[in-house]
């Protein structure tokens, strides 16, 4: 139980699914109750094919492109950082136009699955093995879906004020995770070289 909570927990931080919870409302406030229950199944589902290909492919991709785990670790931890680091100090505004669909692009991509939440499946499949990952995964598309799915009450709740601080917090976590996957990075260049 305490490997899936430490598999869990990163990608629990990197997909944040309650900082993200506003901007999906605000994509998705103008459908009926119908097709808001539709879209959130669409872009969960697309979010949980996606990593898993990915899970089940990113090895195969590293070898096409010559790159290391080490490579990866730095170069995702970067990335994290940077986006962590902009989640932190700007303000991220979204715009959704209404007649255009919105489940899987930008919901369950980038959304739901982004760079982050990529990057840390990547680590955590490192870490902990494909079950412990796949657990993981399974359980946070399974929070994203139920949070998705009350996400008017769940937003009413926190209010904007709420939404945005969480968001913030999840960001700061990010930022951790971020130097921990450099740092690990390094460590693992310097014994191999």
């Amino acid at each position: 139980m305490e490997t899936l909570l430490l598999a869990f927990i990163p990608l629990f931080v990197a997909i944040d699914v309650f900082g993200v919870l506003p901007l999906f409302v605000g994509l998705t406030d103008h459908l009926s109750d119908q097709q808001h229950r539709v879209l959130t199944i669409e872009a969960t589902l697309t979010a949980l094919t996606i990593s898993i290909l990915f899970l089940g492919l990113g090895d195969l991709l590293f070898t096409f492109l010559g790159i290391t785990e080490n490579d990866f670790r730095v170069g995702g931890g970067i990335v994290l950082l940077v986006l962590a680091v902009q989640d932190l100090l700007f303000a991220r505004e979204r715009r959704g136009d209404a007649k255009e669909p919105v489940g899987i692009v930008p919901i369950g991509i980038p959304l739901i699955m982004g760079p982050a939440a990529l990057t840390t499946i990547i680590i955590v499949k490192n870490e902990y093995g494909y079950g412990w990952t796949i657990a993981s995964l399974t359980i946070n598309m399974l929070i994203v879906l139920i949070v998705f799915l009350q996400a008017k009450r769940i937003s009413r709740a926190m209010g904007k004020a709420g939404s945005q601080a969480v968001a913030k917090v999840a960001a700061l976590f990010l930022t951790g995770i971020a130097v921990f996957m450099i740092r690990s990075g390094i460590e693992g260049m310097l014994r191999h070289n």
